[in-house]
């Protein structure tokens, strides 16, 4: 074997050669006589891998995306954010799953069925190869879980990036943004509140004025996806309510995981933001209140009251018992007793004639035993309330009540069907066909799902289905009550009836993109598209901008290939000269 002599200083381990070894020379011009040899293609799996670009080829932005979401109006509210700022990137939002190219599915962690139906559509989307963008309060919560694995997920607070999240989930990648909100160390609301969106109702606005709370509830788990309290400040929130008027809104709900702990992070208090928003709404417009815990409402019971009796104002409040058994309540943790409920409805029946009071009630919480069962069923009884939300008790994982001693499944089902035969065991607004005073003053916000009416709602915020008149949508109209049902009442246009109609703008169309600031523009860059009005020039427009959009973006990725391909062929230039000199 030859060897090198050690002698010699060599510069490189390529200099040892022999007699034997071919020049350079040699080996370039053998080169020209090689003949390749010739593979034979399976011509039709070839052609299908030029049909189908790789993933990084993949331009986002033009793709079609389907939104589910379940839940309390909180999580509709981020719903309508999310599809907004999508639809304002390019992206089509489908009422058509079949069609989506990526299902975004917003999770509500309050049941067990309700995270039954999510895990279903995950399982679903992956057997019809959908690309899938996880949200809401279950991902949030459970973010380790084993069906959640290797799937993209947007945290509640996150939801102002969620064209980052499609945009890599279009291109294969999964992404989790599950931080909180920060400014200088301290926890904020959330997203803007000035963000695009579409609301499901153009008619109705979805304000979040807080999230997370202060209780502990030893049954939640919505706690552990929205965290502690973090309210918006009161300018934001009075803002974004002109905006939506601004934009022929005239219905806002208030929303919350406990809209009565309101300010109590920022000094102040929900009497003091109400003010605030009444003094901006609007003649022939409207504001509901949503859920409050009973231990926050007590310290303002006077201010709601007079705030309640506002003529734009609905009198109406969601005010959750859970249970009439004081050792129940302890067990639960809800740190007020069946007395501190009583009062606040009480005192609010007196004070805000005619106002609707909503309650939940849960049934079979652990420990409850048949004398707690009965002393809800005669709360309920007593008050007959004209809203019940009725829920049996379902274990949470990580919760308290979780790794307590259970009450038996049937137990708990058979004392959920005997307070919901209590429920229906009365109609509470029979006496408004009775009256002989009895036209009233709605407001028509929606279409009934049967299709045959509108639905309106008394001041007491009671659903009244009214006739499918297209004058009557988004007025407000007086009605004579000739029908009352448990869960809705039925009215004719007065004879003398006058329809207000609200002093704000034309509603925006079904679909249409609300709030693209100049500030989102600037954020997003030139990709970001005005919002479509309904007229058939605009939507040729829309069709219009979106094709500039595609080729705008086909552009950049083209540009993007040639600038790569290019400085690969430097490269191999480079080694070529170095090879052969």
């Amino acid at each position: 074997m030859p060897s090198a002599s050690c002698d010699t200083l060599l510069d490189d381990i390529e200099d040892i050669v022999t007699q034997e070894d071919s020049k350079p020379q040699d080996r370039h011009f053998a080169r020209k006589h090689i003949v390749p040899k010739v593979r034979k293609r399976n011509s039709q799996k070839y052609l299908q891998e030029e049909n189908s670009p790789p993933s990084d080829s993949i331009i986002p932005g033009i793709q079609k995306v389907w939104i589910r979401t379940w839940g309390c109006s909180h999580n509709n509210s981020d719903g309508e954010y999310m599809a907004g700022q999508l639809a304002a990137y390019g992206y089509e939002i489908t009422d058509k799953a079949s069609d989506a190219d990526l299902w975004l599915l917003n999770s509500c962690t309050v049941k067990n069925p309700a995270e039954d139906h999510f895990r279903n559509s995950i399982k679903k989307a992956q057997e019809e190869n959908k690309k899938v963008v996880l949200a809401g309060c279950v991902p949030q919560a459970q973010p380790h879980q084993d069906y959640l694995k290797g799937l993209s997920i947007i945290g509640v607070q996150q939801i102002d990036r969620v064209v980052e999240v499609v945009e890599e989930t279009i291109k294969g990648h999964s992404v989790r943004l599950l931080g909180p909100k920060k400014d200088n160390g301290k926890r904020l609301g959330g997203a803007r509140l000035d963000l695009p969106k579409i609301r499901k109702n153009p008619l109705i606005e979805i304000i979040s004025i807080n999230t997370g709370c202060l209780n502990a509830c030893t049954y939640c788990k919505t706690k552990h996806a929205r965290g502690t309290l973090a309210s918006y400040p009161i300018d934001e929130l009075v803002d974004r309510a002109q905006q939506s008027f601004q934009e022929g809104v005239c219905e806002i709900w208030l929303t919350s995981e406990d809209t009565g702990a309101y300010g109590r992070d920022l000094g102040t208090d929900l009497p003091t933001l109400l003010w605030r928003l009444v003094a901006v709404i609007p003649e022939g417009a409207m504001l509901r209140l949503g859920m409050t815990n009973p231990p926050y409402i007590l310290e303002h019971l006077e201010e709601m009251a007079k705030i309640l009796n506002h003529p734009r104002v609905y009198a109406f409040l969601h005010i959750p018992v859970q249970s009439a058994s004081d050792s129940v309540l302890m067990d639960m943790k809800r740190e007020y007793c069946v007395a501190d409920f009583k009062r606040v409805v009480d005192f609010l029946k007196e004070k805000v004639p005619g106002i609707t009071i909503a309650t939940d009630i849960i049934c079979g919480f652990p420990g409850e035993t048949d004398q707690d069962f009965q002393e809800t069923v005669k709360l309920v009884e007593e008050y007959k309330f004209p809203s019940l939300f009725i829920n049996q008790f379902y274990p949470r994982p990580g919760t308290p009540a979780a790794k307590m001693e259970q009450v038996p499944a049937q137990v708990k089902k058979q004392r959920t069907k005997d307070l919901s035969r209590v429920f229906h065991s009365y109609n509470p607004y029979d006496h408004k066909v009775r009256e002989a005073c009895c036209q009233y003053t709605t407001l028509v916000t929606e279409q009934n799902a049967d299709s045959q009416y509108w639905i309106a709602h008394l001041l007491i915020f009671f659903k009244v289905l009214v006739p499918k008149n297209p004058s009557f949508m988004g007025k407000m109209v007086e009605v004579d009550i000739y029908e009352s049902g448990k869960h809705f009442m039925k009215g004719q246009p007065a004879s003398d009836a006058r329809i207000y109609t609200p002093s704000i703008s034309k509603p925006l169309a079904k679909g249409e993109v609300s709030g693209v600031t100049e500030e989102f523009r600037s954020r997003c860059g030139s990709h970001v598209r005005a919002p479509s009005v309904p007229s058939s020039a605009s939507q040729r427009g829309s069709v219009s901008s979106r094709t500039v959009l595609r080729l705008h973006r086909l552009h950049d990725a083209c540009a993007l290939k040639i600038s790569v391909g290019l400085a690969l062929l430097a490269l191999l230039f480079a080694l070529f000269v170095k090879v052969y000199n």
